[in-house]
C-alpha cells in the first residue's frame, strides 16, 4: 500500500512541539542551541507541507489541485515574508519586494528551467497546454510589472514606494486580476489548463494514480499542522536575523 514517507508526518508534530517550547520556555533569549535545531524542522515542514497538499492535489485532480498547491506554498512565503516584516521594528518593505522578486526568478528561470531539462531527458519531446501557459505568464508579468517596476516611476511618495491609495488601486487590481484568472483556470476555459495526455510510447506514470483513502486523510489531517509548524518556526527564526 502507498503511503505518505514517515518523516512528513512526524516531522511536522516535531516542529510544533519545538516551537511551543521554544515560546513558552523561561527567559526572554532563546538559546542558540534551539535556534539550530529549529531551522532544519522549519525546512522540514515546508517540504511537508508541499507533499501532503501535492498528494491532495492528486485526489481532488486539475485544475482544483494546482491551486490548492499553490495556495499551500503561498501561505508558506508569505508567513515567511511578514515574519521577517514584523520582527523589524522600521517594517522594511524591500525585504518584501526582493522576496517576491527572487520567488519569481526561481519559478521562471529556476524550475521552469528544470522541468524543461528533466523532461527533455525523459520524454524527449514534451507537449504542454500552450493557452493555459500563456494566460498564466500573462497574469504573472502583469503582477509583477504592477508590484515591482511601476513603482519606480511614481512620484506620490518618495522613493520607488506606492503613495496608500495607490497602493489600494493597485491592490484591487492585483486580486481583481487573479480572481478573473482564477475564474477563466476553474470555469470558463477549464479544458486548457488540464493535462494533457501521456507521451505515446510511455505508459501511465504510477506517481499520477490517484492516493489511496488513507493516505489522503493522513495528508489531510498533517497538511495543516505543517503549515501551523512553518507558521510558528518562522516566525521564532525571524527574531534573531531581524536583530543583525
Amino acid at each position: 500500500m502507498i503511503r505518505n514517507p514517515a518523516w512528513t508526518l512526524a516531522a511536522p508534530i516535531v516542529a510544533l512541539g519545538l516551537s511551543f517550547f521554544i515560546e513558552h520556555q523561561a527567559g526572554e533569549t532563546t538559546s542558540v542551541f534551539l535556534l539550530l535545531l529549529a531551522a532544519p524542522f522549519l525546512f522540514l515542514s515546508v517540504f511537508s507541507a508541499v507533499h501532503h497538499a501535492e498528494v491532495i492535489a492528486h485526489r481532488v485532480g486539475q485544475p482544483f489541485g494546482s491551486i490548492l498547491l499553490a495556495l499551500a506554498v503561498t501561505i508558506i512565503e508569505v508567513s515567511l515574508i511578514v515574519s521577517v516584516l514584523l520582527a523589524d521594528p522600521a517594517g522594511d518593505s524591500p525585504v518584501a519586494r526582493d522576496t517576491v522578486f527572487a520567488a519569481i526568478m526561481i519559478v521562471l528561470n529556476g524550475i521552469v528551467g528544470v522541468c524543461l531539462l528533466v523532461g527533455g531527458i525523459r520524454y524527449h519531446e514534451q507537449g504542454f497546454q500552450g493557452r493555459s501557459a500563456t494566460a498564466a505568464l500573462g497574469v504573472l508579468g502583469t503582477l509583477a510589472v504592477l508590484g515591482l517596476v511601476l513603482p519606480n516611476f511614481t512620484v506620490g511618495e518618495p522613493g520607488p514606494v506606492y503613495a496608500p491609495a495607490q497602493l489600494i488601486f493597485v491592490a484591487v487590481v492585483s486580486l481583481s486580476l487573479y480572481a478573473l484568472f482564477l475564474f477563466v483556470q476553474m470555469f470558463s476555459h477549464r479544458d486548457d489548463f488540464l493535462d494533457i495526455g501521456e507521451p505515446q510510447g510511455h505508459g501511465h506514470d504510477h506517481a499520477h494514480e490517484p492516493p489511496p483513502r488513507r493516505m489522503l486523510i493522513s495528508s489531510l489531517l498533517a497538511l495543516p499542522v505543517s503549515l501551523v509548524a512553518v507558521v510558528m518556526l518562522a516566525e521564532i527564526l525571524a527574531d534573531p536575523v531581524g536583530e543583525k
